[in-house]
């Protein structure tokens, strides 16, 4: 799991290169949805994704899923940790609104 202290995170983009800027993905139930890959980076030892379908678009929200990579091929999982989604969503706001002014 990825520390805060002291490091940044480093943009990717292995998903886009495979897959365009969209992706689509099959929940659990078997829908299939499509999601715009708004961010990939390497935080820590880890790779994340950052993505959004239209309703979350409209929320202005984003899911985050780790990259794991089996055979060279990218899976996404669930980030079932607290403190490692809290760190990679931290990670995730320094990356996109660097200068910005938040509270």
């Amino acid at each position: 799991m990825p520390e805060r202290e002291g490091q940044s995170p480093v943009r990717l983009n292995r998903l886009q290169e495979l897959f365009g800027g969209e992706i689509e993905l099959v929940s659990e139930d078997g829908a299939t949805e499509v999601y715009l890959i708004k961010a990939e980076f390497q935080f820590g030892d880890q790779a994340y994704a950052a993505l959004q379908n239209d309703a979350m678009r409209a929320e202005d929200e984003v899911e985050l899923l780790r990259i794991r990579l089996e055979d060279g091929e990218p899976h996404l999982e669930s980030i079932e940790d607290d403190e490692e989604w809290e760190n990679v969503s931290e990670a995730y706001d320094d990356m996109m609104f660097a200068g910005d002014e938040r509270p």
